[in-house]
């Protein structure tokens, strides 16, 4: 089978989600053509250079309905004989794109891709486009459903996680972001946003707040209590589900949960014969790929199957890799990876996550990607591993190995 290799990854910063923000006034089509055009310019592209644009945006109606994808080639400097393809795998989907590209390649598909994705969280907001397992009764009931923030919660309540725990673990989040933006580890893959003017809007993460500390972060209430209590009461959703739990333990907040923000991020995936016929050395293999479906209430417990599974079948052991990448969604998730697979913090989220950085849904996973390909390369590691959690239960994971 066909290698497919990593030749460059690229993202813009990520603004604020909400309309302060500095991105508020880009439409996703915009900030998708910019970078689409970034990674062209980067990479010397000319012509039919890749087989498709595969884009994941999540929320896919109003300006980012449609085949986004499409529009944001037409929309670019890329030659339009180049289709895109939309994809929603809820927040797994700017993954879910590079590991699809990746697929086809080794099947012999196509010799180049081009898969990211983008969110405008503060323009398209999130849930507006609805979901047939929180809308539908029949579904809702069948499948116990809970809101993520409960799922949350829920992972903290039956695997043991304190409230100090989720803290302490956003606040090394914070921590490890501004360090590593003090150290300019992210230079390589960031593109700035300009305006029509070329003045730059936006050339850094916006979102982060350095100095939070333990104290800021106790006075913050509990963002799920009272859905999860009162109206309308999942808690006891929950537990007719999970009848051993006695209660939910509410430690999810604004500070230990995955900022809203506005941002994209791409790949450019290709063959050998590829990177030799446009003069690019590869900088990574594309060596496994999965996802997996998981309990739909419990919900964001998928990066430890999907590990399982990814290691199973690429034949490597959890001490095969170097560096890892987890989702911070909620500081449940990361915590529940580490115990499950007894990893050392260290290894995980070196520079920071969405509890500081944000998590622009359809985004994200590749830009873990790039994040954990730069810091491979910074750290003179091989082996990288990064994962989300999805939403409606699902879990999706990549290993990529320097070349």
């Amino acid at each position: 089978m066909t290698d497919a290799f990593i030749y460059d990854a690229a993202r813009t910063p990520r603004g604020k989600g909400r309309p302060d923000g500095s991105l508020h006034e880009v439409t996703s089509l915009a900030l998708s053509a910019r970078l689409l055009n970034a990674v062209k310019e980067r990479n010397g592209l000319k012509g039919h250079a890749v087989e498709d644009v595969i884009w994941g945006n999540v929320t896919q109606v109003k300006e980012q309905g449609g085949c986004l994808a499409r529009s944001a080639v037409l929309a670019s400097d890329l030659d339009q004989s180049i289709p895109g393809l939309s994809i929603n795998r809820f927040c797994a989907s700017g993954m879910e794109a590079v590991n699809l590209a990746a697929n086809q390649i080794k099947g012999g598909a196509g010799q180049a891709y081009i898969a990211g994705g983008v969110e405008m969280m503060g323009r398209v907001a999130m849930g507006s486009d609805g979901a047939a397992i929180a809308v539908d009764p029949g579904l809702a009931m069948r499948t116990y459903f809970v809101p993520q923030g409960i799922s949350a919660d829920i992972i903290a309540t039956e695997y043991g996680f304190s409230r100090a725990d989720a803290d302490a673990l956003a606040l090394e989040s914070q921590r490890r972001a501004a360090q590593a933006w003090a150290d300019n580890r992210f230079a390589k893959s960031i593109v700035p946003v300009l305006d029509q003017n070329g003045l730059t809007i936006l050339d850094r993460d916006e979102y982060m707040r350095p100095g939070t500390t333990a104290e800021d972060l106790a006075k913050l209430k509990p963002a799920f209590k009272e859905m999860g209590e009162l109206m309308p009461g999942f808690d006891k959703v929950a537990m007719l589900k999970y009848p051993h739990l006695t209660h939910v333990d509410h430690i999810h907040h604004a500070g230990n949960s995955s900022g809203i923000v506005d941002g994209a991020a791409a790949v450019l995936i290709g063959n050998a014969e590829f990177g030799q016929a446009h003069g690019l050395k590869p900088r990574a293999r594309i060596r496994a790929t999965a996802k997996i479906g998981t309990d739909p209430t419990i919900m964001l417990t998928g990066p430890v199957p999907v590990t399982e599974k990814i290691l199973k079948d690429s034949g490597l052991s959890i001490g095969d890799i170097d560096l890892f990448e987890v989702n911070e969604a909620f500081a449940s998730v990361v915590l529940r990876f580490m115990q499950a697979f007894d990893v050392d913090h260290s290894k995980v989220n070196v520079n920071g996550g969405a509890i500081a950085m944000g998590h622009p849904l359809g985004a994200t996973g590749a830009i873990i990607i790039g994040t954990l390909l730069d810091e491979l390369e910074r750290q003179d590691k091989t082996m990288g591993l990064a994962t989300l959690c999805i939403a409606s239960g699902m879990g999706a994971a990549t290993i990529i190995e320097r070349v």
